[in-house]
Protein backbone atom coordinates (compact mmCIF):
# COMPACT_ATOMS: atom_id res chain seq x y z
CA UNK A 1 0.00 0.00 0.00
CA UNK A 2 1.40 3.44 -1.01
CA UNK A 3 0.05 6.92 0.20
CA UNK A 4 2.86 9.21 -0.95
CA UNK A 5 2.12 11.90 -2.98
CA UNK A 6 -0.84 13.92 -2.26
CA UNK A 7 -1.15 16.50 0.76
CA UNK A 8 -4.67 16.38 0.94
CA UNK A 9 -4.72 20.16 1.35
CA UNK A 10 -7.95 21.97 2.61
CA UNK A 11 -8.71 22.97 -1.08
CA UNK A 12 -9.33 19.27 -2.11
CA UNK A 13 -11.94 19.42 -0.03
CA UNK A 14 -14.10 21.20 -3.01
CA UNK A 15 -16.87 19.18 -4.71
CA UNK A 16 -15.49 17.96 -8.12
CA UNK A 17 -16.34 20.42 -10.21
CA UNK A 18 -16.51 23.04 -8.04
CA UNK A 19 -15.47 26.65 -8.36
CA UNK A 20 -14.24 28.78 -11.03
CA UNK A 21 -11.80 26.55 -12.42
CA UNK A 22 -14.27 23.86 -12.98
CA UNK A 23 -16.32 26.06 -13.95
CA UNK A 24 -14.14 27.22 -16.70
CA UNK A 25 -12.83 24.31 -18.04
CA UNK A 26 -16.24 22.94 -18.00
CA UNK A 27 -17.86 25.91 -20.48
CA UNK A 28 -15.03 25.99 -22.56
CA UNK A 29 -14.79 22.13 -23.35
CA UNK A 30 -18.82 22.01 -23.96
CA UNK A 31 -19.54 20.51 -20.71
CA UNK A 32 -22.72 21.51 -18.29
CA UNK A 33 -22.11 25.17 -17.17
CA UNK A 34 -21.17 25.15 -13.81
CA UNK A 35 -23.45 26.98 -11.25
CA UNK A 36 -24.32 26.95 -7.81
CA UNK A 37 -26.97 24.34 -8.05
CA UNK A 38 -26.65 20.60 -9.14
CA UNK A 39 -27.86 19.78 -12.66
CA UNK A 40 -27.78 16.37 -13.76
CA UNK A 41 -24.86 15.07 -15.99
CA UNK A 42 -25.52 14.19 -19.73
CA UNK A 43 -24.82 11.02 -20.51
CA UNK A 44 -21.97 10.87 -21.95
CA UNK A 45 -20.60 13.00 -19.19
CA UNK A 46 -22.15 10.82 -16.70
CA UNK A 47 -20.19 7.85 -18.33
CA UNK A 48 -16.90 9.55 -18.40
CA UNK A 49 -17.41 10.05 -14.32
CA UNK A 50 -17.58 6.60 -14.26
CA UNK A 51 -14.58 5.70 -16.45
CA UNK A 52 -12.72 7.96 -14.41
CA UNK A 53 -13.61 6.82 -11.24
CA UNK A 54 -13.03 3.07 -12.11
CA UNK A 55 -9.66 3.63 -13.66
CA UNK A 56 -8.88 5.86 -10.54
CA UNK A 57 -9.39 2.99 -8.36
CA UNK A 58 -7.26 0.65 -10.04
CA UNK A 59 -4.61 2.96 -11.03
CA UNK A 60 -4.39 4.17 -7.12
CA UNK A 61 -4.89 0.63 -5.76
CA UNK A 62 -2.08 -0.82 -8.13
CA UNK A 63 0.32 2.50 -8.11
CA UNK A 64 -0.42 3.62 -4.92
CA UNK A 65 -1.87 7.47 -4.38
CA UNK A 66 1.18 9.09 -5.88
CA UNK A 67 0.11 7.66 -9.48
CA UNK A 68 -0.39 10.65 -11.69
CA UNK A 69 -3.50 12.02 -12.94
CA UNK A 70 -2.38 11.07 -16.36
CA UNK A 71 -2.37 7.37 -16.05
CA UNK A 72 -5.58 7.68 -14.47
CA UNK A 73 -6.48 9.48 -17.76
CA UNK A 74 -4.95 7.07 -19.51
CA UNK A 75 -6.26 3.84 -17.98
CA UNK A 76 -10.19 5.46 -18.24
CA UNK A 77 -9.90 5.88 -22.15
CA UNK A 78 -10.34 9.73 -22.16
CA UNK A 79 -8.20 12.37 -22.25
CA UNK A 80 -6.50 14.07 -19.07
CA UNK A 81 -8.73 17.76 -19.28
CA UNK A 82 -11.68 15.63 -18.85
CA UNK A 83 -10.69 14.43 -15.56
CA UNK A 84 -9.77 18.07 -14.70
CA UNK A 85 -12.53 19.28 -15.66
CA UNK A 86 -15.07 16.67 -13.12
CA UNK A 87 -11.58 16.66 -10.36
CA UNK A 88 -9.84 20.18 -10.75
CA UNK A 89 -6.92 18.76 -8.11
CA UNK A 90 -5.82 15.62 -7.71
CA UNK A 91 -6.39 16.04 -4.04
CA UNK A 92 -10.25 16.39 -5.11
CA UNK A 93 -10.16 12.82 -6.74
CA UNK A 94 -7.50 11.31 -3.93
CA UNK A 95 -10.20 12.10 -1.56
CA UNK A 96 -13.30 10.99 -3.42
CA UNK A 97 -11.59 7.28 -3.76
CA UNK A 98 -10.37 7.27 -0.39
CA UNK A 99 -13.58 8.57 1.25
CA UNK A 100 -15.80 5.93 -1.01
CA UNK A 101 -13.55 2.88 -0.01
CA UNK A 102 -13.41 3.76 3.25
CA UNK A 103 -17.21 3.95 3.42
CA UNK A 104 -17.77 0.48 1.64
CA UNK A 105 -15.53 -1.27 4.47
CA UNK A 106 -17.73 0.32 7.20
CA UNK A 107 -20.43 -1.09 5.42
CA UNK A 108 -18.66 -4.73 4.95
CA UNK A 109 -18.08 -4.86 8.57
CA UNK A 110 -21.43 -4.07 9.34
CA UNK A 111 -22.74 -6.49 7.28
CA UNK A 112 -20.08 -9.28 9.06
CA UNK A 113 -22.03 -8.24 12.23
CA UNK A 114 -25.37 -8.84 11.14
CA UNK A 115 -24.83 -11.86 8.66
CA UNK A 116 -22.55 -14.20 11.40
CA UNK A 117 -23.93 -14.99 15.09
CA UNK A 118 -19.86 -16.42 16.12
CA UNK A 119 -17.72 -13.11 17.10
CA UNK A 120 -14.67 -15.19 15.21
CA UNK A 121 -16.80 -15.72 11.50
CA UNK A 122 -17.79 -12.39 11.94
CA UNK A 123 -14.64 -11.04 11.71
CA UNK A 124 -12.80 -13.42 9.75
CA UNK A 125 -15.68 -12.97 7.38
CA UNK A 126 -15.53 -8.83 7.10
CA UNK A 127 -11.36 -9.34 6.47
CA UNK A 128 -11.82 -11.79 3.45
CA UNK A 129 -14.42 -9.78 2.03
CA UNK A 130 -12.54 -6.62 2.05
CA UNK A 131 -9.40 -8.15 0.57
CA UNK A 132 -11.45 -9.64 -2.41
CA UNK A 133 -12.42 -6.06 -2.58
CA UNK A 134 -9.23 -4.75 -3.17
CA UNK A 135 -10.54 -1.77 -0.68
CA UNK A 136 -7.79 -1.60 2.13
CA UNK A 137 -5.11 -0.35 -0.79
CA UNK A 138 -7.51 2.61 -1.01
CA UNK A 139 -7.77 3.24 2.81
CA UNK A 140 -6.50 6.79 3.53
CA UNK A 141 -3.37 8.21 5.66
CA UNK A 142 -4.89 9.48 8.38
CA UNK A 143 -6.63 5.41 9.11
CA UNK A 144 -3.98 3.58 8.32
CA UNK A 145 -0.94 5.99 10.07
CA UNK A 146 -0.11 3.79 13.18
CA UNK A 147 2.71 4.88 16.47
CA UNK A 148 3.97 3.29 19.08
CA UNK A 149 2.03 3.94 22.35
CA UNK A 150 1.39 2.35 26.04
CA UNK A 151 -2.49 3.77 25.81
CA UNK A 152 -4.68 0.69 25.58
CA UNK A 153 -7.94 2.09 26.59
CA UNK A 154 -10.26 2.17 23.64
CA UNK A 155 -8.80 0.26 20.78
CA UNK A 156 -11.62 1.80 18.35
CA UNK A 157 -10.61 5.56 18.74
CA UNK A 158 -7.72 6.81 16.83
CA UNK A 159 -5.19 8.13 19.05
CA UNK A 160 -4.21 11.95 19.18
CA UNK A 161 -0.86 11.75 20.43
CA UNK A 162 2.12 9.05 19.96
CA UNK A 163 3.56 7.55 23.47
CA UNK A 164 6.89 5.62 23.80
CA UNK A 165 6.61 2.50 25.24
CA UNK A 166 4.93 -1.26 25.33
CA UNK A 167 5.27 -1.26 20.96
CA UNK A 168 1.70 -1.80 20.19
CA UNK A 169 0.32 -0.18 17.09
CA UNK A 170 -2.24 1.83 17.22
CA UNK A 171 -4.02 4.42 14.94
CA UNK A 172 -2.98 8.06 15.01
CA UNK A 173 -5.34 10.86 13.07
CA UNK A 174 -3.29 13.61 12.07
CA UNK A 175 -4.01 16.39 14.51
CA UNK A 176 -2.79 19.41 12.66
CA UNK A 177 -4.82 18.29 9.66
CA UNK A 178 -7.47 17.64 11.96
CA UNK A 179 -7.22 20.88 13.52
CA UNK A 180 -7.50 23.11 10.26
CA UNK A 181 -10.63 21.24 8.94
CA UNK A 182 -8.65 19.67 6.07
CA UNK A 183 -9.45 16.25 6.49
CA UNK A 184 -13.14 16.80 8.15
CA UNK A 185 -15.30 14.25 5.66
CA UNK A 186 -12.50 12.00 5.33
CA UNK A 187 -12.06 11.47 9.66
CA UNK A 188 -16.08 11.50 9.65
CA UNK A 189 -15.70 8.10 7.02
CA UNK A 190 -12.71 7.12 9.60
CA UNK A 191 -14.12 7.35 12.38
CA UNK A 192 -17.51 5.09 11.24
CA UNK A 193 -15.12 2.48 9.82
CA UNK A 194 -13.23 2.80 13.61
CA UNK A 195 -16.19 1.85 15.31
CA UNK A 196 -18.03 -0.80 13.81
CA UNK A 197 -14.43 -2.44 13.72
CA UNK A 198 -13.92 -2.10 16.95
CA UNK A 199 -17.38 -3.84 18.05
CA UNK A 200 -16.12 -6.55 15.59
CA UNK A 201 -12.30 -6.87 17.18
CA UNK A 202 -14.54 -6.54 21.02
CA UNK A 203 -16.74 -9.45 20.23
CA UNK A 204 -13.96 -11.79 18.98
CA UNK A 205 -11.65 -10.75 22.07
CA UNK A 206 -14.45 -11.04 24.55
CA UNK A 207 -15.80 -14.76 23.09
CA UNK A 208 -11.60 -15.61 23.69
CA UNK A 209 -11.29 -16.13 20.20
CA UNK A 210 -9.15 -12.98 18.65
CA UNK A 211 -5.50 -12.61 20.76
CA UNK A 212 -6.01 -10.19 23.41
CA UNK A 213 -2.94 -7.73 22.14
CA UNK A 214 -4.95 -7.27 18.58
CA UNK A 215 -6.44 -3.86 18.27
CA UNK A 216 -8.57 -2.14 15.37
CA UNK A 217 -5.10 -1.22 13.59
CA UNK A 218 -4.06 -4.39 13.57
CA UNK A 219 -6.70 -5.48 11.74
CA UNK A 220 -6.63 -2.79 9.18
CA UNK A 221 -3.07 -3.37 8.64
CA UNK A 222 -4.19 -6.82 8.04
CA UNK A 223 -6.46 -5.80 5.08
CA UNK A 224 -3.96 -3.29 3.45
CA UNK A 225 -1.81 -6.01 3.83
CA UNK A 226 -3.15 -9.16 2.50
CA UNK A 227 -4.01 -7.47 -0.77
CA UNK A 228 -1.27 -7.43 -3.27
CA UNK A 229 -1.54 -6.13 -6.58
CA UNK A 230 -0.37 -8.80 -9.08
CA UNK A 231 -0.56 -8.56 -12.89
CA UNK A 232 -2.38 -12.06 -13.31
CA UNK A 233 -5.82 -12.07 -11.17
CA UNK A 234 -5.68 -15.07 -10.99
CA UNK A 235 -2.42 -15.17 -9.21
CA UNK A 236 -3.42 -12.11 -7.23
CA UNK A 237 -6.81 -13.67 -6.08
CA UNK A 238 -4.63 -17.01 -4.76
CA UNK A 239 -2.01 -14.93 -3.09
CA UNK A 240 -4.53 -12.62 -1.31
CA UNK A 241 -6.43 -15.51 0.67
CA UNK A 242 -2.94 -17.59 1.59
CA UNK A 243 -2.08 -14.57 2.90
CA UNK A 244 -4.78 -13.95 4.90
CA UNK A 245 -5.18 -17.56 5.66
CA UNK A 246 -1.58 -17.02 7.59
CA UNK A 247 -2.71 -13.58 8.87
CA UNK A 248 -5.92 -14.87 10.54
CA UNK A 249 -4.07 -17.48 12.07
CA UNK A 250 -1.67 -14.93 13.81
CA UNK A 251 -4.59 -13.33 15.27
CA UNK A 252 -6.42 -16.41 16.33
CA UNK A 253 -5.97 -16.55 20.42
CA UNK A 254 -4.22 -20.17 21.57
CA UNK A 255 -5.38 -22.15 24.17
CA UNK A 256 -2.31 -21.27 27.86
Amino acid sequence: MHIQGTHWSTASAVAPGGGAMGAAAGNAHGDEPRTGRTAPLRVDAQRNLEHVLRAAREVFGELGYGAPMEDVARRARVGVGTVYRRFPSKDVLVRRIAEEETSRLADQARAALGQEDEPWSALSRFLRTSVASGAGRLLPPQVLRVSVTEDRADPRVPQQRAQPGSGELRLVADGAALKSGAVEDDAGAAAALLEVVGRLVERARAAGELRPDVSVSDVLLVIATAAPSLPDAAQQAAASARLLDILLEGLRSRPA
